[in-house]
């Protein structure tokens, strides 16, 4: 049952962003608005998740082999249907972390005070999969409403946005566009040593999502298998067996020590679910309501 404070933070808000798309050299080309639905779930203190409606549609999950980066995982190339849901408009950031991990305890311990940087606008790193899970969980029995981590379904669709390029900008990743090191893209010369930086620094794609190439890893809740043979094709999560706490995790995005073939749309990493490594963090998702 949702409770008073749920139903108040209910209600859609319309935000205007822009979006841009780029040439094969990462060259800015054309500039448009779009307008996007949220709601901002209030943690207190000042403290929000700003969570953005994704519209349902269908897509093409995957990479031809032919694509810049592909790899043998990203295949065969199959059609997703993904329902509408909400998805957070940047990763979890340690503000957010530290907000929720005071909240009480579900199934597993989080770090209260973790700060891995001055700035709390900068994404939380070094996250395990369970660690991931139990923030969703808390979050879910704080608010009445059911947070949890994206499949990797919805992940590859939010971040394509409607786009079939390896990039929601394009055929091309730079240093402007998206928090990732550049060294290796061939047409740009890299303008800058690669750090790590707040959310939002960077032009979103047009569901209005920051950060979705580059930043941080982020955990998805399917189990890894290395090809999509027997994926499900209606957009939820591929769990293999019922003994999950034994298989890999799923982790997309890339991150901003890697280089733009690793920060893909389509491209897949994995790791244990109880490990955690600089770089990874996560965002939430949620049903619509």
């Amino acid at each position: 049952m949702l409770n008073s404070y749920t139903k108040y933070h209910n209600k859609l808000t319309s935000e205007t962003i822009e979006v841009v798309k780029v040439n094969p050299t990462g060259q800015i080309i054309s500039r448009f608005s779009k307008i996007v639905e949220c709601y901002s779930e209030n943690l207190g203190n000042g403290i929000a998740i700003s969570m953005v409606k994704i519209p349902g549609g269908t897509f093409h999950m995957g990479s031809k082999t032919s694509e810049f980066g592909h790899r043998s995982d990203e295949i065969p190339i199959h059609q997703v249907t993904v329902p509408a849901f909400y998805m957070s408009k940047y990763p979890i950031t340690q503000q957010q972390w530290k907000a929720v991990a005071r909240l009480r305890r579900v199934d597993g311990d989080l770090n209260r005070e973790r700060r891995i940087l001055s700035d709390d606008r900068f994404p939380i790193e070094r996250v395990s999969w369970y660690d991931a899970v139990e923030f969703c969980e808390r979050l879910s029995r704080f608010t009445g409403r059911f947070y949890r981590l994206p499949s990797e379904a919805e992940w590859e669709y939010a971040c394509r946005a409607t786009t079939k390029t390896p990039f929601h900008f394009g055929e091309t990743l730079t240093q402007k566009l998206a928090n990732c090191d550049a060294k290796y893209t061939k047409t740009i010369k890299k303008e800058k040593p690669y750090t790590i930086s707040t959310v939002g620094s960077y032009f979103p794609n047009s569901f209005g999502l920051y950060d979705m190439h580059g930043l941080v890893w982020e955990w998805c809740a399917d189990d890894y298998n290395n090809n999509y043979e027997d994926a499900p094709h209606d957009g939820t999560a591929r769990v293999l067996n019922n003994d999950s706490k034994s298989k890999y995790k799923v982790l997309r995005g890339g991150c901003w020590y890697h280089e733009p073939r690793f920060c893909r749309s389509a491209m897949r990493n994995y790791n244990s679910p109880s490990l955690s490594y600089n770089g990874i963090g996560f965002r939430i998702v949620m049903a619509c309501f």
